[in-house]
């Protein structure tokens, strides 16, 4: 014979059941967040070739780099939460896709009252820290934060992001801290093509505004060299700060870039590169940016040294929270009739070079 349960029975159940769901959702929940960012215009610029040509065309970021991801967390309990993100290049003149799948970054990691720890490929500690001492922000056109212009032995900058790469993230109070390390993955030597990297950022208040100071330290090498024992060690630092007040908001930056290499009768390469500017932004939609960049090269004999310099001005309209329309303006110029240019990823043919670009960005 059965019995029928009792409404306590039933009420106890219920009640065990909703726990139970609450304990799970409370250590379990996640979400997913599908996201992009995408910059296209057109580029007007001079000395476009050898025979010294204009060429007007469209480009793929002007503030920023076109992309798309997806990133998300998971809720692990007791302030832990599983995070990853996979993000790829758009090239939006093409609709191509710009280098592998997912090459800004692909990783995995834990978050919690320590920092963050994560795995695969990303950003550098380096690349997260200095970002925010640019006045262009990193930007395609014209920026020479992450390097300078494309025509030099060496672009005298600093890499972006690694494969292979461990990185810690940490901020306690006022100081941000970051670390990391990419395996060289070459068999009998770990030092082979390893990199590393340490940054350190502290924000203070000045006055009647707010200034952050950084410092950052990167050294990324090659593999040895059979002939001679050494390997190429590329070493770059950082030192900057950044100052807000107001409707004002000032930069100043000088990075140090040292190559020695490790093959037999080939030159170390060595350049100081500094950088400044100032945005004013008189309104909730209005900013206008002038920043300036030079390379002082040191690795070339007297009289042959380009140390290229370059004044960026720019002035970006919001029209809305998510969208912006951008109109930039960059004039480049080297010493003793050496080549330059704006970009930092395409060759220079004069030691003179102008440029305009208009576009608009959009964020979802």
């Amino acid at each position: 014979m059965h019995h029928a349960p009792s409404r306590a029975a039933i009420r106890l159940a219920i009640s065990a059941l909703i726990a139970a769901a609450a304990t799970g959702s409370a250590h379990a929940q996640s979400n997913v967040q599908f996201y992009g960012l995408l910059d296209v215009g057109v580029e007007s610029l001079n000395h476009a070739d050898a025979n010294g040509g204009r060429v007007a065309k469209t480009i793929s970021g002007g503030m920023n780099t076109s992309r798309w991801g997806f990133r998300g967390s998971e809720d692990l309990g007791n302030g832990l939460k599983a995070v990853f993100n996979l993000e790829g290049g758009i090239l939006m003149d093409s609709g191509g896709q710009d280098g592998a799948l997912f090459r800004r970054q692909a990783y995995v990691g834990l978050d919690g009252a320590f920092g963050r720890v994560i795995i695969g490929r990303s950003f550098t500690s380096v690349y997260d820290t200095v970002i925010a001492y640019d006045p262009m922000g990193f930007a395609p056109f014209y920026s020479w934060a992450t390097s300078g212009p494309a025509t030099g032995p060496s672009k005298y900058g600093f890499t972006t992001g690694y494969d292979n790469l461990i990185k810690y993230a940490g901020t306690f109070g006022n100081f941000r801290f970051g670390a990391n390390y990419a395996f060289g993955e070459q068999a009998g030597n770990t030092e082979d093509s390893a990199k590393t990297g340490v940054t350190a950022a502290y924000k203070l208040a000045i006055g009647s505004g707010t200034a952050n100071l950084m410092a950052t330290w990167e050294r990324n090498n090659g593999n040895t060299v059979v002939a001679t024992g050494n390997r190429d060690e590329n070493t770059v630092w950082h030192v900057g700060a950044n100052y807000e007040t107001g409707p004002l908001k000032f930069w100043a930056v000088r990075r140090d870039y040292n190559l020695r290499a490790g093959r037999a009768l080939t030159a170390d390469v060595e350049a100081t590169t500094t950088w400044g500017g100032v945005a004013y932004k008189p309104n909730e939609v209005t900013t206008i940016t002038g920043a300036v960049y030079h390379v002082d090269v040191k690795n070339v004999a007297a009289g042959r040294d380009a140390d290229p310099t370059m004044y960026v001005a720019r002035y970006r309209y919001a029209l809305s929270k998510r969208t912006d329309l951008h109109v930039s303006a960059a004039y480049a110029k080297a010493k003793n009739g050496q080549l330059t240019g704006l970009s930092r990823d395409d060759a220079g043919y004069a030691s003179t070079q102008r440029g305009v670009t208009v576009g608009m960005q959009h964020r979802f």
